[in-house]
């Protein structure tokens, strides 16, 4: 292990691997109680609900004093949003989740993206991009690689959709933890990063804009990041453990 890696034992990968898989079930459960009328706040709340019954607790919740269950974003809103009372979810809007519990002394984490009924086309664009970009980012996530491996890989899916791709937060490690060594960028930064080796668990997330990568934070609540010029996003998340051959896709979702 180093500073710019974090290497898991057998034990913790196996503990690891639960506590995605139950973030997984979650998140599926949270995507599946969500409809236009309900509040955010509302939706949060059944997300509380669904991580309470699985024995586990937000991994979100007290996090840097993050108020929410789970972040869930609209629109524009590009992470981090707080489920609000005062939000109604619209049949016109899309939704991001992002989700994590902690069980038995491990953590999962990840992020869907999805809408209701027929998308106009840019919107389509939007989330059928997103989703490839993730799953090129994975077919990257290979032992001897490196993590600009993954980030090139997510940056030129997203190019050859047209979208932007936000700078101002990025993928990173996780398991034991919540944020682990190493940051996983979605775009090519300087330097080619750490070498991906057996038992690395890295969550790999492109946050993509139909616009510019800029985006603010809410200056009211602090945690909302929206995009600077108000093109809609999208945020789709895996959780991916680095194995001897092919990457393991610890979240795994059959709808994807």
């Amino acid at each position: 292990m180093s500073r710019s890696q974090n290497v898991h034992t057998p034990e913790e990968v196996e503990r690891i691997r639960f506590a995605a898989g139950v973030t997984a079930q979650v998140r599926d459960q949270i995507a599946a109680a969500a409809r236009p009328g309900m509040t955010t706040f509302d939706l949060d709340q059944v997300a509380g609900e669904f991580i309470r019954a699985t024995g586990g607790k937000s991994a979100f919740k007290g996090y840097g004093d993050y108020p929410g269950n789970i972040c869930i974003s609209l629109n524009d809103e590009v992470v981090h949003g707080i489920g609000r009372p005062d939000r109604i979810i619209q049949e016109s809007d899309i939704v991001s989740i992002d989700v994590g519990v902690a069980i038995n002394g491990a953590l999962g984490d990840t992020a869907l993206t999805f809408g209701f009924g027929t998308q106009p086309e840019d919107v389509a664009r939007l989330l059928r991009g997103t989703k490839q970009s993730l799953t090129e980012g994975i077919a990257a996530a290979r032992r001897g690689n490196r993590i600009g491996n993954v980030s090139r890989a997510v940056e030129r899916c997203a190019k050859r959709f047209h979208l932007g791709v936000v700078r101002d937060y990025v993928g990173h490690g996780c398991g034991i933890q919540l944020h682990e060594p190493p940051e996983v960028p979605n775009f090519a930064a300087y330097g080619e990063g750490p070498v991906l080796v057996p038992g690395m668990v890295i969550c790999i997330e492109p946050m993509l804009t139909l616009g510019s990568w800029e985006v603010k934070v809410n200056r009211h609540d602090g945690w909302t990041a929206t995009t600077r010029d108000g093109s809609w996003s999208a945020h789709f998340e895996h959780m991916i453990l680095i194995t001897e051959n092919e990457p393991e896709i610890l979240t795994w979702q059959k709808t994807m």
